[in-house]
């Protein structure tokens, strides 16, 4: 083992000692934040009042769709705005509606290049402001949520309206303000026309992902030292961990959150370990070229393999999508970690909020099965899962991977979808789309950028730029149906099991914070993203890895 890979094992221990610190104290400070009572001032201004599972998710809907349409008429209108220094005209009308839904549902999926594309009034007082607010809706779903599954009397998950206005007056708000000027130390630009740090706080800290520049952290002025790189790694997926400390706080036992947060831990640090060891070897191109070494192709030397990979394991667990590294440059093995990673369906760590509660369905289906293998009514916390919740649960983990391979299927069959396609043939032209609906999907926004959707001639600027509108639009409905189908469902589940009576456990109770449940846990994960996924993934990525060797 050469010093090269000592410091790059080094680094990733650190990044997860440093990560597991700071789940405790920020996780309590959250659940802190949503306990308490309204203070004066909500009472005054918002008016809670106590919203079952539907009026709950009628109001997250409602609002988010307010938000959509509010960010497709900005897009579309951006000639009109100051602070539009190269004096763009807006872009066309499918890529438009696919922006705007990639960043209202949390996914920051970009078919443009934002330095080519978009004014500074356009990337800040519409992305980034729909950032904050997509990252808030999702933390105020994920606290319902664990109100639902832990209430012992009632209907009610809380309030919307105030559950966001907490999650980003005392969560998010907070945190990127610091994170930002923790930036701009480490050099990370911050002007009227580049409002990067601030930019980069949002993106990596609320899931969003999505890169003021084109080539995302990987640009000096986005991501300028190695310290910050393994920052803005740490905070993609520091709000999603601590979550699994709320939730053992909230539902009065911490050992819940801790099998919740050593399964997430445990399946993220084998994928960044896969990844590291994959690219540290050389691809087959490489070596057919007589290059021999790790590959470097398309990393940034300032971060090298172990900072990359690192980053890229963050990134696809905690479903940012942000990247200081090409993806489509990944070795297959590597790039197929990386889309595994996505295709878990938000529970490796997931999104803000969307991850607690994926993982928390995931659950259910985990002791659904087990109930079924030992004969016994399945129950969660105390409370039965019934035929209902069941349901519901199948839809939120199911139904979105079948809505994927269906869409892929539809991509790479027609000449509308193919015209997306760089690679024209073979298992990378095929990795590209399956990754593209995968990453759309699951709310993460990260690509194989030769997967496009909009083409500039005359960049930069939106002067001739047209869309290819099958790629728009489909990554549009595919992002809102990832987005909210789950969200939904997991709304239901937490209704349906608000105010259930609690069974004291028995003899035959199957615990779930104990580490045979945990490895149950692993098993339920991995059986069902292999069932769904792994024809699609040995026609792509798998048949790239398995054209030479595997590292």
């Amino acid at each position: 083992m050469d010093s090269t890979t000592v410091v790059g094992w080094a680094q990733i221990a650190c990044f997860i000692a440093v990560l597991s610190a700071l789940v405790v104290p920020l996780g309590a400070y959250i659940a802190r934040v949503f306990a308490r009572p309204p203070t004066a001032l909500e009472l005054r201004l918002l008016r809670p009042e106590p919203q079952d599972w539907k009026a709950y998710a009628r109001s997250a809907i409602v609002f988010s769709f307010v938000c959509m349409v509010a960010l497709y008429g900005l897009l579309r209108t951006q000639g009109l705005y100051p602070f539009n220094a190269r004096h763009f005209g807006s872009g066309t009308w499918d890529v438009s509606f696919n922006t705007a839904a990639s960043f209202v549902s949390n996914t920051s999926w970009q078919f443009y290049a934002g330095e080519t594309t978009l004014s500074a009034f356009s990337q800040m007082a519409g992305i980034a402001v729909h950032s904050y607010l997509g990252a808030g809706v999702g933390l105020a779903v994920a606290v319902a949520v664990i109100r639902g599954v832990s209430a012992q009397s009632g209907t009610a998950l809380g309030c919307f309206w105030v559950d966001l206005w907490r999650a980003l007056a005392y969560v998010i708000v907070p945190i990127t303000v610091i994170a930002a000027l923790v930036f701009l130390t480490q050099g990370i630009v911050q002007s009227v026309d580049q409002p990067v740090a601030t930019w980069a706080a949002i993106k990596t800290l609320g899931s969003v992902g999505g890169g003021f520049f084109n080539v995302n952290s990987a640009m000096p002025f986005e991501n300028a030292s190695g310290l910050s790189s393994f920052l803005q790694a740490l905070l993609i997926v520091l709000v999603p961990a601590a979550l699994t400390h709320t939730f053992g706080r909230m539902v009065g036992s911490r050992r819940q959150g801790w099998a919740l947060y050593g399964v997430m831990l445990l399946l993220f640090a084998g994928s960044v370990a896969v990844i590291y060891a994959a690219e540290a070897h050389g691809t087959p191109a490489q070596l057919a070229a007589g290059v021999h070494g790790v590959n470097l192709e398309g990393k940034e030397q300032r971060f090298g393999v172990a900072g990359t990979a690192l980053y890229a394991a963050a990134t696809t667990t905690g479903s940012s999508g942000a990247v200081n590294g090409a993806m489509e440059s990944f070795s297959g093995l590597g790039g197929l970690i990386a889309v595994a990673n996505m295709a878990t369906g938000e529970v490796i760590f997931g999104g803000i909020g969307s991850g607690l509660y994926g993982i928390l369905m995931t659950v259910m289906l985990a002791v659904f099965l087990a109930g079924l293998m030992v004969g016994r009514t399945p129950e969660y916390l105390g409370k039965t899962i019934g035929a209902r919740e069941i349901k519901l649960v199948v839809i939120g983990t199911i139904g979105v991977p079948c809505f994927v391979l269906a869409i892929t299927a539809l991509a790479v069959a027609t000449s509308y979808g193919r015209a997306s396609i760089f690679a024209s043939g073979g298992p990378q032209g095929f990795a590209e789309s399956v990754y593209a609906y995968v990453s759309q999907a699951f709310n993460n926004g990260s690509a194989y950028a030769g997967y496009t959707g909009y083409a500039q001639p005359n960049a930069p600027g939106n002067v001739g730029a047209y869309g290819i509108t099958f790629a728009d639009l489909a990554g549009g409905v595919t992002m809102v149906v990832g987005r909210y189908a789950p969200m939904i469902a997991a709304l239901g589940v937490a209704g349906s099991l608000a105010g259930r009576r609690t069974r004291p456990p028995g003899l035959g109770t199957l615990r779930t914070d104990s580490p045979t449940f945990a490895a149950v846990l692993i098993g339920v994960i991995a059986l069902v993203t292999l069932l769904t996924f792994v024809p699609a993934f040995m026609l792509g990525p798998a048949a790239q890895a398995l054209t030479h060797r595997l590292f």
